[in-house]
Formats: structure tokens, C-alpha cells, sequence
């Protein structure tokens, strides 16, 4: 039997913040080049600043000043916060939305219980918790911020799934738009769902999922 379904935030109910190509051309370098300057490796668990921030260590402030000497350093002179917000910020889609939400109105009226697994900053609360009636949707939210621990970090997968009383990783599911985190909780024996740039496969994807669980 399936016993929860575990959600990304950012990247699942909005267009991925890894992808922007435009905004990195825009400043003459390339995607990765500045998704590193900005977030580090961000499969690793480091002191790195956005890594500490994620974790509730260190303040957003103190985050942005290193993207921002990191950028300089290389060279990338014209990056500014405004400019890498908007671009993250120009990913997102509202059909995108809807359809996630959908889906998770769908499963919770099928009786199937939904936490939230994010990495997030403790400065964004208020600004993603708008986007989505997330406490009309799911019964938990494990942010990252408020737990001191962040994915791929195997410890937040087993907390959420601890908070959720789940007594077997193999029935539970968890979709997530970065790979290393979809990898780490297939490796606790998650059921991993890959969301892409076009959400639709990844919900059909979790309906097969579900139908076998629950054949």
C-alpha cells in the first residue's frame, strides 16, 4: 500500500531554478557557471553560503554577498540580485502550478497522505507559502531551514518520513526536479520521480507508481 507522497516545492510547483540559460548569456557565461557562483555544488553538503543558508546557518544576506563576489572574481561583472530573481522567478508557470495542485488535490481526496521535502531559505517562507494553499494541501511541510539539514542529505528523507509515520521507504514516493536528490531517495528505497521542464510525465509517471503500489 502506498502510505505518503512526498513533494518538492521549487522546481515542481514552479519552473526549476537550475535552468537559466538567458539570464547566464545575458552576463556572457553559462548556466553552470553561475548556478555554481550562486549555489555552489549543490548535491554537496558543505559549508558553502547558500549551503548554510538552506540549513538555517547563516542568513540570506550573507549568501547573495558571496554569489556576488564569486561572479566578480570570474569576471561577471554586470550579475545582480534583481537580475538572477527575476530570471528564477520568470520560470515559473501557472498551469504548471495548477496542474501539480491538481494532482495533489486528487490524491488527498483518494486518502493518500502529502508532506512537502524543500530546501528553502528561512527569508522565503512567506513568499513561497502564497504561491500554494500549502497547509490546505499537505499535512507537514520538512523545510530545510527550520531542520538543519537539506537534500541530498539522507537524514531529511528519513525525517520526513519518520514525520509522516511511514513505516516502509518502498511505499512512499518522492518527485523533485534535481536528480542527486530524486537519487538519494530512490537509495533509501523511495519510490524517485524526475520532474522535467513539462510536469505531465512525472504525474503519469507517479500514477503508475501509485496503481502498482496499490494493485
Amino acid at each position: 500500500m502506498i502510505e505518503a507522497v512526498f513533494w518538492d516545492f521549487g522546481g515542481v510547483f514552479t519552473g526549476s531554478p537550475f535552468y537559466l540559460d538567458d539570464y547566464a548569456r545575458s552576463l556572457s557565461t553559462t548556466n553552470d557557471r553561475l548556478l555554481e557562483h550562486v549555489f555552489g555544488r549543490y548535491e554537496a553538503n558543505g559549508d558553502h553560503p547558500w549551503h548554510r543558508l538552506e540549513r538555517g546557518e547563516g542568513t540570506l544576506a550573507e549568501a547573495l554577498e558571496a554569489a556576488d563576489e564569486s561572479c566578480r572574481a570570474d569576471g561577471i561583472e554586470e550579475f545582480t540580485f534583481e537580475g538572477f530573481f527575476k530570471a528564477m522567478s520568470g520560470t515559473t508557470s501557472e498551469e504548471r502550478r495548477d496542474q501539480a495542485v491538481a494532482k495533489v488535490r486528487e490524491l488527498n481526496e483518494a486518502g493518500i497522505r502529502q508532506a512537502i521535502i524543500t530546501n528553502n531559505a528561512k527569508e522565503f517562507g512567506d513568499m513561497w507559502r502564497q504561491l500554494i494553499p500549502v497547509d490546505e494541501l499537505f499535512e507537514a511541510v520538512i523545510d530545510s531551514s527550520a531542520v538543519g539539514m537539506r537534500k541530498p542529505d539522507p537524514r531529511i528523507y528519513q525525517l520526513a518520513l519518520e514525520r509522516m509515520d511511514v513505516s516502509r521507504p518502498e511505499s512512499s514516493a518522492f518527485l523533485d526536479d534535481f536528480e542527486p536528490n530524486v537519487t538519494a531517495a530512490r537509495d533509501l528505497g523511495m519510490h524517485g520521480v524526475l520532474v522535467g521542464d513539462d510536469i505531465v510525465p512525472a504525474l503519469a509517471e507517479l500514477d503508475q507508481i501509485l496503481a502498482d503500489l496499490t494493485a
